[in-house]
């Protein structure tokens, strides 16, 4: 088997529109398709940044919650490259979202922070 790339990640969420929202107007993610599945009562919603499709969002009615953050079992975070994490800070402070303190990789020196979606998935964002 050769893998060429990563797909897409699909994120089940608690409230629609309000994960939406999240990654439409705050990440700035491009809906691709929208599709409601009556059989299922539930959307999914196709994600692309910068033209990459890369999410699926998913409702479901009554999904289970996350285990714990972040070191269930399963997907720890998604990560996204950003240009100045200062100012990645400062946008998502305007929009009410408060990251963990910017950290430095040990490894990279890079700076990076965490914060998460509204259902408490944790999502990086990592400098260049």
């Amino acid at each position: 088997m050769k893998i060429e790339k990563l797909h897409h990640i699909a994120i089940i969420c608690s409230n629609y529109e309000r994960s939406k929202k999240f990654y439409t107007e705050v990440l700035e993610f491009t809906v691709e398709q929208e599709i409601f599945r009556a059989e299922r009562n539930s959307y999914k919603l196709d994600l692309s940044l910068n033209g990459q499709y890369l999410i699926e969002l998913f409702s479901f009615p009554d999904p289970p919650e996350r285990p714990t953050r972040p070191e269930a079992t399963g997907l720890r975070h998604i990560a996204f490259n950003v240009t100045n994490i200062d100012d990645t800070v400062k946008y998502l402070l305007s929009k009410n979202i408060i990251p963990e303190p910017v950290r430095i990789d040990e490894f990279t020196g890079k700076k990076f922070t965490f914060f998460t979606d509204p259902d408490l998935l944790p999502i990086e964002v990592y400098e260049l």
